[in-house]
């Protein structure tokens, strides 16, 4: 994972990117998304996130592909109001119709010492999607993805794990 001093470059650097002389910059908003987790009995449960991708309610056939901070991310490290920056681009002031995450296959579960790979049906091809239907307005837009890896995993036996992801915007 990247450190915050990284990711605080990064805005610095998208928030002067923004800016332009005829100071008509209402239209535009910085939009980040972080992810954060519920809580689940395992020591890891690591997904490769490879590309964020939001659609416009004037377009929702059409996806734009944020500035994506690509990696494995452990999501039971973002518990408890702790998250990770993984998009931030600078986009124009729309309502926000969903957010799709693609993730890689780089994907698994630690449990007892042992890591165990898991398999995402279509994870890699179509992505998971967020309903969002927010409009931005603001100078600097949050969003907070709520990858539920308690409700997201199953067993299927033979320490095989399937990841069907329940994520959610808080």
């Amino acid at each position: 994972m990247r450190t915050p001093i990284f990711f605080s470059l990064l805005l610095v650097i998208l928030l002067f990117a923004g800016c332009s002389k005829d100071n008509n910059n209402s239209s535009r908003t910085i939009l980040n998304v972080y992810l954060t987790d519920a809580p689940l009995q395992a020591e890891e449960v690591n997904v490769e996130i490879k590309e964020v991708l939001v659609s416009f309610e004037k377009n929702p056939n059409g996806w734009l592909r944020l500035d994506t901070n690509e990696g494995i991310y452990n999501l039971l490290a973002l518990q408890n109001g702790v998250t990770a920056l993984i998009a931030s681009s600078v986009i124009s002031n729309q309502v926000i119709n969903e957010i799709r995450l693609v993730l890689g296959d780089a994907n698994s579960i630690k449990i007892a010492g042992k890591k165990y790979a898991m398999t995402i049906p279509s994870g890699s091809e179509s992505g998971m999607k967020v309903k969002v239907k927010r409009k931005l307005k603001a100078t600097l837009a949050t969003l907070t993805i709520d990858f539920d890896a308690s409700l997201s995993i199953t067993q299927t036996g033979n320490n095989k794990y399937i990841l069907k992801p329940v994520l959610s915007l808080k």
